[in-house]
């Protein structure tokens, strides 16, 4: 039987329907709330800032865009988020990735002002997921628990294999899934016999950034496949799991089409909280 395609179009009407009941809540006299994307010169982040800007659009949500030069050093970086953070029109901020060489990882979780932490870099933001209260999560890891909730895929009780320890994805996912109760076994380049542990899965979550790392004969028959992965190739966007996997498990999200139009949907999300339009403890919403 084939897998169960959980398309990411559906989940995202469904975000948008929310976030606009929430936007028209707000008395007519007050802004939208604004995202300032960082924007550093690179194709894929620009494709992904071009599709924010769409949907923001669409929601009638603010957007900005400040271009980061390659050439752009910690001390420059620390000058715009500090503008950025005493500017009250700003709501959100969102830095794509890659950033400049000039800037690590660290100097973002360090930097980036909480209150304005849209996709949930800070280290402020991250220490509250790593001790079970999160506020503010990144949008991709909860775009796709986010994406189960909606089809009725239950997570608790569960053993959950992420393939993937990125602190974007893969480390945040398993705190999110620790927090919904899931058994979770994290895997990463330097896993062996990666297939072992893959088998031994009922959810199955792979961002690695490998096209079709995982083929049919490394997933559980009946096990729920959620593919992060997004490469180009011949021109296609592809993911990290082979579709032939959708042979063997019960569900599987497709590349493109999956995960992408809900990780959009959530930063919208996101920044409506940091708007103070979503309540705390609203932090993983209820599918409709």
């Amino acid at each position: 039987m084939a897998a169960r395609i959980l398309s990411g179009k559906s989940v995202a009407e469904s975000l948008h329907t929310r976030i606009q009941q929430v936007l028209a809540r707000r008395a007519p006299d007050h802004k939208p709330p604004t995202l300032t994307a960082l924007l550093p010169n690179d194709p894929s982040a620009q494709a992904y800032a071009r599709a924010i800007r769409k949907q923001f659009s669409t929601l009638h949500l603010g957007y900005q865009a400040i271009r980061l030069e390659d050439t752009l050093d910690e001390s420059e970086f620390q000058i715009i988020l500090k503008r950025l953070a005493e500017d009250e029109s700003v709501t959100g901020i969102l830095a794509l990735q890659p950033l400049p060489k000039g800037v690590s990882r660290g100097s973002l979780a360090r930097l980036m002002p909480p209150t304005k932490d849209v996709d949930g870099v800070s280290f402020e933001q991250q220490g509250r997921l790593a001790i079970g209260s999160p506020w503010i999560a990144p949008s991709t890891p909860l775009g796709g628990l986010i994406l189960l909730q909606h089809y009725g895929i239950e997570v608790a009780g569960r053993h959950a294999v992420v393939i993937g320890r990125s602190p974007v994805v893969g480390r945040p996912l398993a705190l999110l899934l620790l927090a919904r109760d899931a058994t979770v076994t994290i895997c990463h380049s330097r896993t062996p016999d990666l297939a072992r542990l893959t088998r031994q899965a009922d959810l199955l979550f792979v961002a690695a950034g490998h096209p079709h790392l995982v083929k049919p004969d490394m997933v559980a028959p009946g096990a729920v496949v959620v593919d992060f992965g997004v490469s180009v190739r011949d021109g296609r966007l592809i993911g990290d799991v082979d579709p032939a996997v959708a042979e063997v498990a019960s569900a599987l999200t497709p590349v493109p089409g999956g995960t992408g139009p809900v990780t959009t949907a959530v930063l919208a999300l996101n920044l409506l909280r940091l708007a103070g339009l979503l309540e705390e403890h609203d932090f993983l919403p209820a599918a409709p």
